[in-house]
């Protein structure tokens, strides 16, 4: 999962289609690790495939483990600082920028508040 970063300390968000679990509810964009990659390959994949960007700096930022009701999730997540291309949701997903600060943890999964936490700490 990556926290794309712009120049002005805004963050990438991205609004989950209504069908998926979450459905509704903004995300961070970045996806499911493939058998035999690596967080930062299945990062750079799931990036250019979800908003035709090249991520070409990252760090790691927070490492998650939630359960929801019917499921458990863990989230690697990485501060995406460098990029090439125009962020552009390829699957037609709304897409944002929003200061940490502005993020409404009510309209995120519950999953992503200690994102949010992180963010609010360091941009």
């Amino acid at each position: 999962m990556g926290v794309i970063l712009n120049a002005g300390g805004e963050v990438l968000v991205s609004r989950r289609h209504a069908h998926l679990h979450q459905g509704g509810l903004w995300e961070f964009p970045g996806g499911k690790i493939h058998a035999g990659e690596t967080v930062q390959e299945a990062l750079r994949r799931e990036l250019e495939e979800e908003l035709a960007i090249v991520v070409t700096d990252a760090a790691p930022l927070i490492d998650i483990e939630h359960s929801y009701p019917d499921r458990r999730v863990r989230l690697e997540v990485w501060t995406v600082s460098g990029y090439t291309g125009e962020p552009a949701h390829q699957d037609g997903q709304p897409i944002g920028w929003l200061r940490p600060e502005a993020m409404n943890p009510g309209c995120f999964p519950a999953a992503n508040l200690p994102i949010i936490h992180a963010l609010l700490k360091v941009v």
